[in-house]
């Protein structure tokens, strides 16, 4: 089976993240494929700035082996497998699950042409089967996603209050 290298970027900030109505009738984080001779945190920042048009830093959550060399990339939150049904090439997207923030620099405010995209507070997300309202109607916030963002919304609180 055919396979790609996918990201996702949770972007979480003030108790809340960035998430966008797909076209396949869900609401989804920042997220696309690697492109080639890029990294993982290349890849997500880059999406997530793309996405968002918010500079974005990746949020850590696993602390690095502690050596040198070789030079380490910060590990992802998880690693999902999703089968990709396109009738045409059915292939699968192995895709590294990152959290991150907007950069110390940047303003943590979805682009008004952004349609589509809001913030999601974790009240919010709470609830299990949350479905909002986006451009092409209620549409489902997956249940991986919905804990997922719980997750980096939690990881993005500890690192500002310094526990992480």
């Amino acid at each position: 089976m055919e396979r790609h290298f996918t990201v996702s970027g949770f972007l979480s900030h003030g108790g809340r993240t960035a998430l966008h109505w797909h076209r396949l009738g869900l609401w989804l984080p920042p997220g696309g494929h690697v492109q080639p001779n890029e990294d993982p945190i290349e890849a997500v920042l880059r999406e997530v700035e793309e996405e968002t048009g918010i500079v974005a830093a990746v949020v850590p959550t696993t602390r690095p082996y502690p050596h040198d060399l070789p030079r380490q990339l910060p590990a992802p939150a998880t690693i999902g497998v999703y089968d990709i049904d396109e009738p045409d090439r059915p292939h699968q997207h192995i895709d590294f699950v990152y959290f991150t923030r907007p950069a110390p620099s940047d303003v943590p405010a979805l682009p008004d042409n952004a349609e589509g995209w809001r913030w999601v507070d974790a009240e919010t997300l709470r609830a299990p089967g949350v479905v909002l309202d986006g451009p092409g109607g209620p549409a489902a916030v997956p249940e991986d996603v919905r804990r997922l963002a719980l997750d980096a919304i939690a990881a993005v609180e500890m690192l500002a209050a310094g526990v992480a």
